[in-house]
């Protein structure tokens, strides 16, 4: 099994919005406008994307607790705005298999801090997370809507 992490170019933008349209719902998936704002990449398993992620770098989460819903610039940490598996391709291994990438990506580019954020209700993506050594550092009621959810925020601190 050949594995590889490819940077998504502008021109997949619309590759990009189609992945998000069939991993997350409606409501969680992202206008077509942020992608250009994030450094995206492909996870390709023997030639086939199978998964994708995203960064906001120097970047700390808190448009869940902000009036103006801004994350602010924190130098040192890593926003993992979305992390996602293909449906067919989930519960195989390559959820753990990205975050470990992300981890390293983290590690490898001299980020302290790593933070993300997901629905209440993923506890898949909340145990994957705390597998790899990430904490709540707070939850946040009706982030979420349509339907209804709190966010979980976590962080990781990166040891090099």
């Amino acid at each position: 099994m050949k594995t590889e992490f490819r940077r998504a170019l502008p021109a997949d933008i619309r590759e990009l919005v189609a992945f998000d349209r069939k991993v997350f719902s409606e409501s969680d998936r992202f206008p077509k406008a942020y992608w250009k704002d994030i450094e995206a990449y492909w996870m390709l398993v023997d030639d086939v994307k199978v998964g994708c992620c995203a960064f906001e770098k120097r970047v700390d989460f808190q448009e869940d607790i902000r009036e103006d819903e801004a994350n602010c610039r924190m130098d040192g940490s890593l926003y993992i705005s979305t992390t996602g598996i293909l449906p067919k391709f989930q519960r195989k291994g390559f959820g753990q298999l990205l975050k470990c990438w992300e981890i390293a990506y983290a590690r490898y580019h001299g980020f302290t801090r790593i933070v993300t954020n997901t629905r209440k209700r993923n506890r898949s993506m909340i145990a994957l997370n705390r597998k790899f050594g990430f904490e709540v550092i707070r939850t946040t009621p009706n982030y979420y809507f349509d339907p209804s959810d709190s966010t979980v925020v976590m962080q990781l601190i990166v040891s090099r």
